[in-house]
């Protein structure tokens, strides 16, 4: 078994000098401790003074520092805080020749490395040898002694004069304490004043918030006046459109019945009158205006006019007829489109029906978007643009004009037979440009 492990608290025995140095540490650190990290054994005790302390509570700290490691461990912590070289020597089993054998024997006691038993036994056989040695210095001590009296004399005066100088600062300090007293109040006063200013500034916020507040009530209510004028503006807008439409209304009525009227009265006196069925139609009137050998066809522009001038007049277009004539380098859809934007100025002007017709084939392509006044369509699948022509010509009632533009001769002559009037492409390209 190691001397380490035979070593108990109790079985260890600390030189005087020793033990009083480690109850002074511990008295020390006991007045510092914390209330909750004080031993309860030591409570009483932590209140005393030290000297008080030391005295009354040696018998307990010994036994606390014997039993409590942790109270012993903060004790340690302190002596390593003051001593770091001495108890790092301890630890590593260093011989410390000029330490105090004492020193040692307190730092191996409280700190406890591997073989603090045979340090502090080692500490104390040196401290023994050296005791001796300590009664040839008894005579140097006489002499320190009345040396030390003799500077006790010298301190009291020395002490007495460190008492006037004190007192002179106090004077001092008491004068410059009633400088920084006044400075404190005169700071108070103006801090006052400054609070009494905010007050002030914020009474004047108060005040501004509520003048705004009411501005934004009087804003909303004139606000909401006037959506309500809107509002009434609208209702009364909305009336009067209501009125105009019943006196449109009213006013339509009337025409149609002044209108029917006319037309009663027209066909009373067409029976008073009894009048046979005309025998000549507005379209004989231009008999005779750029005719070819005596036939119904319109060889210049001014005779395409006076035929565009009668009344409710039709005119048809063989579509691909024209285009081919006048600009077939161009794709067909691009045909149709020049085509049917060219005839739009015409329309425009006469006010003639006009109908532009197209080749459909098995597929009609998609129908250029046609202005007002123009009609296009494309022949059926099983019929040519032509037939279509000649459908159209045939179905339009005796009597009405109707003006056929193409340059196919046998078109010409199957709708002339129906009193159509004939345009070749050439003269309706040239009143197109």
């Amino acid at each position: 078994m190691t001397s380490e492990a035979a070593a108990r608290p109790g079985d260890i025995a600390l030189v005087e000098p020793a033990r009083q140095q480690v109850i002074a540490l511990a008295s020390d650190l006991l007045g510092r401790l914390p209330a909750e990290d004080v031993p309860v054994s030591l409570r009483p005790f932590a209140r005393f003074a030290p000297a008080k302390r030391r005295r009354l509570g040696a018998a307990v700290l010994a036994a606390v520092l014997d039993a409590d490691d942790g109270f012993r461990g903060k004790v340690a912590e302190a002596v390593e805080q003051t001593s770091q070289e001495l108890v790092a020597a301890v630890r590593e089993g260093r011989t410390t020749p000029a330490a105090d054998p004492v020193d040692i024997a307190v730092v191996a006691y409280l700190t406890r490395p591997d073989g603090w038993a045979d340090a502090v036994a080692q500490a104390n056989a040196r401290w023994n040898a050296d005791r001796g040695a300590t009664a040839a210095a008894g005579d140097e001590t006489a002499r320190l002694r009345a040396e030390l009296v003799e500077l006790r004399a010298q301190g009291r005066g020395e002490k007495a004069r460190l008492r006037d100088a004190v007192a002179r600062a106090g004077e001092e300090t008491q004068a410059e304490l009633a400088t920084l007293r006044q400075g404190l109040r005169d700071r108070t006063r103006e801090l006052r004043a400054a609070e009494r200013e905010r007050d002030a500034a914020r009474a004047a916020g108060a005040d501004l918030e509520a003048g705004l507040a009411k501005e934004r009530t009087a804003h909303e209510a004139e606000l909401r006046r006037l959506r309500g004028r809107i509002a009434e503006t609208e209702r009364l807008a909305e009336a009067a459109r209501r009125g105009a439409r019943v006196e449109r209304d009213v006013d339509d009525s009337r025409l149609w019945l002044l209108v029917d009227t006319l037309v009663q009265a027209a066909n009373g006196v067409r029976r008073e009158l009894s009048l046979p069925a005309p025998t000549a139609r507005p379209a004989d009137a231009v008999a005779s205006a750029g005719v070819d050998g005596g036939g119904r066809r319109a060889n210049d522009p001014a005779a395409l006019d006076r035929l565009l001038a009668l009344p409710n007049v039709h005119v048809v277009i063989d579509g691909y007829n024209v285009t081919k004539t006048g600009y077939g380098e161009l794709s067909l859809a691009d045909q149709r489109t020049r085509l049917v934007g060219s005839v739009a100025p015409i329309a425009a002007q006469s006010g003639a029906e006009i109908t532009v017709v197209f080749d459909g084939g098995n597929k009609p392509p998609v129908q250029p978007s046609a202005p007002r006044g123009i009609r296009v369509l494309f022949s059926a699948a099983d019929e040519i643009a032509d037939d279509l022509i000649r459908r159209l010509v045939a179905g339009e009632p005796a009597g009405r004009p109707v003006v056929v533009v193409t340059s196919d001769q046998q078109v010409v002559r199957d709708t002339a037979r129906d009193g159509a009037w004939s345009v070749p492409s050439v003269v309706f390209l040239t009143r197109l440009a």
